[in-house]
């Protein structure tokens, strides 16, 4: 099943959800195809004018170029994803929360799509971290 994680570039996140037999949609791999197979137009995230354009499909015009050019990588994400996966509460360094406001709008997008989802909290220990992954484990172990 295609699971969708928030933040995007979870690297942990990645993981746990390919190593529970799923497959995750991340930007990393969204952002592969755009570096393999076209020249590179705007480093490093490779948003043309046209990516800005598609971005609102899941942003209106009033909402910053910067957003839509991320929405329009993270959008066919959150299309094709068939459940998805919320880290809650994470510090700046984990993930991609450096424009708060695009993973706002993913995780509305997200929700209006009504398909599984697992909010987790950040863990602050050792022990948060192992309650976290067997919910994460549980979750994913559920998924048809």
């Amino acid at each position: 099943m295609k699971v969708l994680i928030v933040p995007p570039n979870s690297l942990i996140l990645f993981d746990l959800v390919e190593r529970f037999g799923h497959e995750p949609l991340s930007v990393m791999g969204a952002l592969q195809e755009r570096i393999e197979n076209r020249e590179i137009e705007s480093p490093p995230m490779n948003i043309t004018v046209d990516d800005v354009k598609k971005g609102l499909k899941y942003a209106g015009i009033e909402v910053p170029s910067g957003i839509r050019g991320r929405l329009a990588v993270y959008g066919p994400l959150i299309d094709q994803a068939e459940a998805a996966v919320i880290m809650e509460d994470a510090p700046f360094m984990f993930g991609c929360v450096g424009c708060a406001r695009t993973n706002e709008m993913m995780k509305l997008l997200i929700r209006k799509r009504k398909i599984p989802i697992l909010e987790l909290d950040y863990p602050e220990n050792e022990d948060e971290a192992k309650a976290m992954v067997a919910k994460l484990k549980a979750f994913l172990e559920g998924l048809k």
